[in-house]
């Protein structure tokens, strides 16, 4: 099933534990740097070898680890591309709940439930960082 939107169909916002199931998916074929200008993909690859999309149900919630700590994010895009050492890499599209997008090695992202107590403490303080503190 492909799933590619025009602009107009991306809400380009965040999340949040509550709604994060109303993010369009990007699947059924690796995207272009048109999807990704018209906000329908995350992003897209040019310099790896025989992409194709993974076969995975999207959107689904997670936790990336980034340079910062564990982040929430909702993966809408996923693809697998092979590197120029002819290893294959899982990448991720994600949106984090504020809305902007990032792009992550399978690595570096936790698939989670979104009834996961963890990503669920990560989405609130996200969104209320004084909540934090608490």
């Amino acid at each position: 099933m492909t799933e590619a939107h025009d602009a107009e169909d991306i809400d380009g916002g965040g999340f949040d534990f509550d709604d994060w199931d109303r993010l369009k998916p990007f699947t059924g074929r690796v995207a272009s740097l048109e999807d990704v200008q018209a906000k329908a993909a995350v992003f897209a690859l040019g310099d790896t070898q025989r992409p194709y999309p993974m076969d995975m149900e999207l959107p689904q919630p997670a936790i990336w680890w980034d340079d910062d700590g564990e982040k929430p994010a909702i993966i809408v895009q996923a693809e697998i591309h092979t590197n120029s050492d002819d290893e294959e890499m899982e990448v991720y599209g994600l949106i984090l709940p504020d809305g902007d997008g990032a792009v992550a090695l399978s690595e570096d992202v936790d698939l989670v439930d979104a009834t996961d107590a963890t990503w669920r403490k990560l989405v609130q303080d996200y969104i209320d960082p004084s909540a934090a503190d608490d």
